[in-house]
């Protein structure tokens, strides 16, 4: 079995390469060549939650993998990651354990890179102005994944502690500087979003985290954050305004409080949904209808995602000679 750790994983997977897995995944998945049950999960009383995500991804990667991952938010206190994880995947021909992944590393390149992915599918070209919500662990790549695939110049950093926005952007102003952009603090909600091209939210808030009345014509925003159905970073004022679309249906709609707690109270259609961004990539359907129209993408993430990232890092991780082999027989 071969170990992998996060930093062995960032190397493994650079963040273009990972928007590509992604993509490849969605794809996959629109074809029918994955099967991925809805991830089931524990509860842990005022410390978090622990959830399994299963998938077997068929055609030329054949892997059948797990992903066992937490979100304690009490963990950034003692230091520790708020999103701990490990990824397994399988031999295809003996069904034991051919890699033990950093899962953490996993999840965060992969979640970012579905924005990427959406973005560079959904937004428009010339899309100049961002707006980040939140700046936790997960918002260093969900920055680096637009910046990846839109000419950013500015990305206004809004976080509901403020404390937080300016280290964040001392922390990551490299990222950003790579790449010819600039990040901003953003004083309010309002002030980050007002004329932004695309909109990421990556947050841990159970309100809606922004007034969606106030986003621009021809807007595009990626929803990462909230995986619960008591939880939602939109509200109903965008997603009536928008072209909405998700990574996984089914997942989307048992998880998803974005949706779940509009639809409840008759404040949004859950059939105004346009479907899912695999088939957008597919030709199945349709995307941006244009210039001026507002594009939204809702994921929660699913295992198909984990295992094709972990499949291109294993087979990566092979050919460079990286990583621990162990035997626990």
């Amino acid at each position: 079995m071969l170990l992998l750790n996060a930093s062995e994983v960032k190397k493994l997977l650079p963040m273009k390469e990972a928007i590509e897995a992604d993509k490849r995944a969605f794809l996959l998945h629109s074809a029918g060549a994955t099967e991925v049950p809805v991830r089931s999960g524990f509860e842990m009383p005022g410390r978090g939650t622990v959830l399994f995500m299963p998938a077997y991804v068929k055609g030329d990667i054949g892997r059948a993998g797990i992903k066992i991952v937490s979100v304690f938010p009490g963990n950034r206190d003692k230091g520790l990651p708020v999103v701990p994880a490990q990824v397994l995947l399988t031999d295809p021909e003996t069904g034991e354990v051919a890699a033990l992944i950093n899962g953490s590393e996993v999840t965060r390149i992969r979640t970012g890179a579905i924005s990427g992915a959406a973005t560079d599918i959904l937004a428009r070209k010339t899309s100049s102005v961002a707006a980040l919500f939140g700046t936790g662990g997960q918002a260093p790549s969900q920055l680096e994944a637009i910046l990846c695939v839109r000419p950013v110049k500015e990305v206004r950093v809004y976080d509901s502690l403020e404390c937080r926005i300016v280290p964040f952007i001392e922390d990551n102003k490299a990222i950003a500087e790579k790449y010819g952009a600039k990040l901003a603090a953003a004083k309010s909600p309002d002030a980050a979003i007002d004329g932004a091209d695309i909109i990421t939210t990556a947050t841990t808030s159970k309100e809606p985290v922004f007034d969606g009345s106030r986003v621009a014509p021809g807007a595009h925003v990626n929803a990462v954050g909230s995986f619960t159905p008591e939880a939602r970073e939109l509200d109903e004022a965008l997603l009536n305004r928008a072209r909405v679309f998700v990574d996984n249906s089914e997942a989307v709609l048992a998880e998803a409080g974005d949706f779940l707690i509009p639809a409840s109270s008759g404040a949004y259609d859950i059939k105004n949904i346009a479907g899912e961004i695999g088939d957008v990539l597919a030709g199945k359907l349709a995307g941006r209808g244009g210039e001026k129209e507002i594009t939204v993408l809702k994921t929660v993430g699913y295992a198909v995602l984990d295992v094709v990232a972990a499949y291109q890092i294993y087979k990566n991780a092979l050919e460079r000679g990286v990583g621990t082999e162990i035997d626990i027989q």
